[in-house]
């Protein structure tokens, strides 16, 4: 544990409340910004994309489940991954547990990914993920129109420089290379029916998933040493804690 600063109570309750007053604003500040969630134009979705399910090959239209809404994790597992990314299956662990409450909100959420189908529920089921159904795509459209799938040339900047060391790490732990580790990329897509057209309504990628989709960097930005990136690339699969 670092050294830190020492203080009395009544120094801590007059910085504790001071910054009380600084929470209770950014909580004000993230209801409006969900309030302009909301309010955004719904794009009808006019391209007729497919995925394979238990069930068969559906329409994006057929994944809604019978409720009027479909939140969509892109779950980063590639066609060349032996194993889903890392830090998607931590994501998932998360989504896992909120899937039954989130459906009970009249919201179906499923993973997707390019993968093979018989990967991924294999996959699945290594993590015991049973609350949440994962399809794959059929062909690269889907992923691809909504910037989460890169072509070889738009990587090639990133795949000539510098290299981040996590990056080879988190490409050698789902079985792949780099370049096939970056070929894709994590994000969450939000869908609406009305009237027999599916709407795209909501798009996040990057650190837009943190809040929604990471609970555990939350729990851990409110401990004295937060989430201890610099320090070491901690995070595993949940059944590889015990092994690391």
């Amino acid at each position: 544990m670092p050294e830190h600063r020492i203080g009395t109570r009544e120094e801590w309750e007059a910085e504790r409340d001071e910054l009380l007053e600084q929470e209770k604003e950014l909580t004000r500040r993230g209801d409006a910004l969900a309030e302009k969630r909301r309010e955004l134009p719904w794009v009808p979705v006019d391209k007729d994309y497919a995925f394979e399910t238990s069930e068969g090959t559906r329409s994006l239209a057929g994944l809604f489940d019978g409720r009027s809404e479909l939140l969509l994790y892109h779950f980063m597992f590639g066609p060349s991954y032996e194993a889903g990314c890392t830090v998607c299956s931590s994501i998932a662990d998360n989504l896992n547990a909120n899937v039954p409450h989130v459906g009970a909100g009249g919201t179906t959420m499923l993973l997707v990914s390019r993968a093979p189908l018989e990967r991924l529920h294999a996959y699945r089921e290594r993590m015991g993920w049973d609350n949440l159904d994962w399809v794959s795509t059929v062909g690269d459209d889907f992923n691809r129109d909504l910037g989460f799938l890169h072509t070889e040339e738009e990587l090639k900047p990133f795949l000539e420089g510098d290299v981040p060391p996590t990056v080879e790490l988190m490409a050698k732990r789902s079985g792949t290379d780099v370049k096939g580790y970056v070929t894709e990329g994590p994000g969450m897509s939000v869908y609406a029916v009305s009237d027999g057209t599916v709407y795209r309504t909501y798009v996040s990628s990057a650190r837009g998933l943190e809040v929604p989709a990471m609970a555990y960097y939350s729990l851990l930005d409110r401990t004295p040493t937060g989430r201890r990136e610099a320090a070491d690339m901690w995070l595993r699969r949940h059944d590889e804690y015990e092994a690391s």
